[in-house]
């Protein structure tokens, strides 16, 4: 009888305790601002802060941002009570509480959208792998920029490839990249993408050589070449008798790398891991 005794002692304690708590009033904007201020002045200074965040996270959180814009403010009423409902009646715990579960849900959701990118990302680039190695097969034999004379007319910026289709399929448009830099220099001096839409195709095994001349008022024709600079051509993209893509590398790019990487050092992704990451296990 004694522990029964104590034990409804306890309880009604805690009952005491839990209905002393102060609690948003959110039936009106004046009421709303004053039980939030009490419930406020309840917590130790040190837990006010958090108890703010809390507070506009809960209501932020009831409202729909693009569905707003959309209605131009239509809805402003709407979410407007939702906020309040959000917050009506509860203790400072709880606001403490239901913010913690929606920073959870978030994070979550964050997490899901992340590794469903870094799935994409990865596809992105196996595939670009795999273009690398069909791509290697159609070979850059000769490359060289130079600006050629044109009387009246000035400098004409001139490209001369020499090619050999190693592929299996015909080649009819060829896509570049196009670099000229010098040996003891870290800056190229320029790079720019250029293509070429081959007549009559190049077929498997068969080279040939071209004679390009890109539009004077571009870039290229603004490079001012010293004598030692080479010229670095690769190939990035291939377009298959039908004109349709065969082989790219392009849809897998230097910022699509840097973003992948970036994903996988947030999701805690070693880098021996990374190593072996696929659209498999992600």
């Amino acid at each position: 009888m004694k522990v029964y005794a104590l034990l409804m002692l306890v309880l009604a304690v805690m009952a005491v305790t839990g209905c002393s708590d102060p609690t948003i009033d959110a039936s009106s904007e004046a009421k709303m601002k004053e039980s939030v201020a009490k419930v406020r002045e309840s917590l130790p200074e040190a837990k006010g802060s958090d108890f703010d965040q809390a507070v506009q996270l809960i209501a932020f959180s009831q409202i729909d941002m693009k569905s707003l814009f959309a209605n131009g403010g239509a809805d402003a009423g709407d979410m407007e009570g939702k906020m309040r409902d959000a917050l009506n009646g509860k203790t400072a715990a709880q606001v403490l509480a239901q913010a913690e579960e929606i920073l959870a849900e978030r994070k979550a959701r964050e997490k899901e959208q992340a590794l469903a990118e870094i799935r994409e990302l990865v596809t992105k680039r196996e595939k670009a792998e795999q273009a690398k190695q069909q791509l290697d097969k159609f070979q850059v034999v000769r490359s060289r920029f130079y600006m050629r004379e044109r009387q009246y007319l000035g400098e004409q910026p001139i490209i001369e490839l020499t090619v050999k289709n190693g592929t299996d399929q015909a080649i009819s448009r060829a896509y570049f990249s196009g670099t000229i830099a010098s040996p003891d220099r870290s800056v190229p001096w320029h790079e720019d993408q250029f293509n070429y839409s081959i007549s009559g195709g190049l077929e498997p095994g068969e080279e040939a050589t071209w004679t390009l001349a890109p539009n004077r008022f571009s870039d290229w024709g603004k490079v001012d070449v010293p004598a030692d600079a080479v010229f670095i051509v690769m190939v990035e993209k291939l377009d298959g008798p039908d004109g349709k893509v065969l082989y790219s590398t392009r849809d897998f790019s230097e910022r699509d790398q840097e973003r992948l990487a970036e994903l996988l050092h947030e999701s805690d992704v070693s880098a021996e891991s990374e190593e072996h990451w696929d659209s498999d296990n992600v």
